[in-house]
């Protein structure tokens, strides 16, 4: 499965926040969901969810 990644700094952020996750998607997604609640003050909710797993993109491979 292809890595993904989410990096703060492309979302609106009242913090300037500059947090970079990648991994595999599902723990990308995981993982920004709990950033996104415990730095920035959302609610982990089915919406923040989608519009994160929307936000996933493609991460550069690592090198060797």
């Amino acid at each position: 499965m292809a890595r993904k990644m989410i990096d703060c700094r492309t979302m609106p952020s009242e913090i300037g926040c500059t947090l970079t996750i990648a991994g595999e998607p599902d723990e990308v997604l995981d993982a920004a969901v709990m950033h996104a609640v415990d730095k920035h003050g959302h609610e982990n909710t089915a919406e923040l969810r989608e519009q994160i797993r929307g936000a996933l993109t493609d991460a550069e491979p690592a090198l060797a």
